[in-house]
Parts: C-alpha cells; structure tokens; sequence
C-alpha cells in the first residue's frame, strides 16, 4: 500500500506531531509520502530568515529538490508552487482562491507520485481542512482518509470558513477515523464509514524513568502531595477547582509542575501556603514529580478547545502507575476502569479521597500495563482495520 500525507504539520515542525509518528509507523510496512505544507504568500512576506522558509523557498524557485528521503519507505516533501494567504477574505471569493491552492498542490503532489512511482495510492489527510478540501477530488487517490485529532473549529482561525467546509470535508472522505470518542461521534454525524482509533503515546521516558527519589524542590512538601504535570493554561484548566480542593483541604498539598499563562501567574493560587508552583521542567524530570505525587489530576475546563482533545498526560500519569482523578468527558471514558472521573468540585475532592485510600500496588501495576498498550503500533492497527472496513463498503 502506497500512502501520501497532507496535513497541517510539517515535517520540520519543531514539536511533536500525531501525523509524523503515524508516518512513521506506516512506514515499517508501507510506502509513504509526507507533503509539507507548502509555501504561503504571507509566510514568504514575514518569513525573513527562517529556515523552513528559506528551503521552501529554495524549492519554488526550482534552486532545490523539493523530494528528500527520511529512511527506507519514507520520504519528504516539499511543494514546489507557492499558494496565497486567503483565511481572513470573504466567502466567495475564498471558496474560488481555495480551489486554486488546492491545484497547486495537487499538480506539485502528483509530479513527486510520479517520480516514486506510486500507484492507487491511499490519500491520508491529517485534519487540513482548508489545503486539502479538493484533493480527492484532484488527485483521485484509490481511497481518502480524513484523520481528526482535535476539534479545529474552537479556533477562530479555523471556525471562520471551516464551520462550513469541514463537516463537507467528512461527508466526501471515503473514511474517517478519530483520535478521541467525542471526535468520532462528530465525524459519525457526517460519515458513517467513522471509527475511533486510539492515540499513540511515547510513554518510554515515564515508564522506566527514574524515580529513586523525590525532586527536591519537592521533598520538603508534607503529604498528602495532589499534583498536576502540563501547561498551566486558563483556557483549559479550572484554576476555581484548584481553588477549592486547596481551601476545603488545608491538610493536602497541590502541587503544579509546568509554565503558567498570564491569568495563572496572577492568580489568587499563588496567595494560599498549601499550593506550590514549581515553573518548567525537563521532560526527563517529569517522571520523578509525578511519582512524588499521591495523587495526580488533571481539572480540565469543559469547552470548545478542550472537550474532544485525548488528554495524553493521562497516559503519562499511568505509566508511573499513580492513581489520577480527572474531569469526565466523552474523551476520558476510554480511561474510566483506571482513572476516578469527577463532574463537580465536590466529587473531585471525594475522590481524591478514595484514591489516596484504594492505591495498591495491584492498581499500580494495571494502570502500567494499560498506558503501555497506548502505543502508535495499537493506533495505527486500529487504522488499518477500519481501511479494511471502508474497503469492504466501497
């Protein structure tokens, strides 16, 4: 099976990427092309001395090859037409230049299948719902996957022409597979041929990191010790929970592992002496202040952004094996045979009392055992089956 990836991360993204470690599983058995996205006339304007800017550049004035290897089975590549910046333009006149971009690239992505030679190829589209929109239509793959990894349209940037392009998007695709429960019922409501696929993790560092001892910003911290690990956000996290479980419970002790916004940073948190910030901290570290956690939550806001994104640092709070109390969501059912879900204040601190009292070490060991099955090898298995679902109904 030949495979070509369009989506809205690039290759040399400098974070971690869903659709790159999908490629990369699909290419211990498959062929497969990664499209970077290409180069964009406001991008060009502002781009100035970035590198990524200046190789896509190098490419659209054909003084580079835009087609690189990465390993065996895998290669790279970058357009070589630039397309026009159209997002913020009205409707009509959006629809049109979005028709034109999309024939850029779909003439640029099939001079590189041609040079590799690709045949019936599957056409795997990592939630671009914009670039990608014609591309089935374009390029004719032999079956279109549309993959949705989060809930683009709470972005203004997205909502503005996607509200009404992506829903078309899902209903066109020959199948669409999702990386939460909740974005699988969204898909399901345009296209039936929608299955769930899981989400892989690299959970490597926190299932055999080291944790012989606590942090020592830590240790001098009486327990019960109640911690979160992550990006403090007050877009996606309910700083009143945090809050409450603090004054309610003098007795416990908060914990806050990560980078504070603006509205966390001035927060009446930081006035109360049973919760501690403890800034940024490397990913090898994380592994040890989560296990010097009794407890780990994750009280997520229930909106727009939030409500179908997999929540990954749950996975990493299980493989340290700690017990973990989160927000029930539609995402979190996946979770809710090793993992306390609460719906209220109240609830949340029941249950932090119930998870401090229930830990053992056979608890430990399932909540281990069931992070390590979140892998990309698991996730892209579930992908696999549901192409053999699509296939058989097509």
């Amino acid at each position: 099976m030949d495979i070509v990836i369009t989506g809205q991360q690039a290759w040399d993204v400098e974070i971690g990427s869903n659709c790159k470690n999908i490629a990369l599983e699909f290419s211990k058995n498959h062929r497969v092309l990664y499209v970077n996205s290409p180069l964009d006339r406001g991008s060009l304007l502002k781009g100035g001395s970035d590198p990524k800017i200046i190789k896509r550049k190098a490419v659209v004035y054909g003084k580079a090859d835009g087609l690189e290897q990465i390993q065996e089975n895998l290669w790279v590549f970058y357009p070589d037409k630039m397309i026009e910046s159209i997002n913020w333009i009205p409707e009509m006149l959006f629809d049109i230049l979005n028709r034109r971009n999309n024939q850029l690239l779909a003439a640029s992505i099939a001079r590189a299948v041609k040079r590799l030679g690709f045949a019936d190829y599957v056409h795997f589209n990592d939630n671009d719902i914009f670039r990608s929109f014609f591309l089935k239509d374009l390029l004719k793959p032999a079956l279109s996957i549309y993959y949705s990894r989060d809930y683009m349209l709470a972005v203004e940037y997205w909502r503005k022409h996607g509200g009404r392009l992506e829903p078309r998007l899902i209903a066109k695709s020959d199948l669409c597979v999702a990386n939460s429960v909740y974005l699988a019922k969204y898909c399901g409501k345009y296209n039936k041929q929608s299955y769930y696929v899981g989400q892989g993790c690299d959970l490597d560092v926190f299932m055999a990191g080291n944790r012989s001892e606590d942090p020592a910003d830590v240790r001098g911290i009486s327990r019960p010790r109640i911690g979160y690990v992550g990006a403090l956000q007050s877009l996606r996290l309910d700083m009143e929970l945090l809050q409450y479980i603090a004054e309610v419970r003098p007795d416990w002790n908060i914990v806050l592992v990560g980078p504070e916004d603006k509205e966390f940073l001035q927060s009446s948190l930081h006035n109360l002496p049973n919760v501690t910030f403890t800034g940024s901290r490397d990913l090898a570290d994380l592994p040890a202040y989560i296990n010097s956690f009794d407890v780990c939550v994750n009280p997520q806001l229930l909106n727009e952004v939030t409500i179908g994104n997999y929540p990954r640092k749950i996975d990493e709070y299980l493989a340290v094996g700690k017990p973990v109390v989160a927000t029930a969501t539609d995402a979190m059912s996946v979770f809710e045979e090793h993992v306390y879900l609460g719906k209220n204040k109240e609830e949340y601190v029941r249950l932090i009392e119930r998870a401090i009292i229930e830990n053992s070490d056979e608890r430990t060991a399932a909540r281990r055992l069931f992070a390590s099955s979140h892998s990309w090898e698991n996730s892209v298995g579930e992908i696999y089956k549901a192409i053999s679902k699509a296939q058989e109904s097509l």
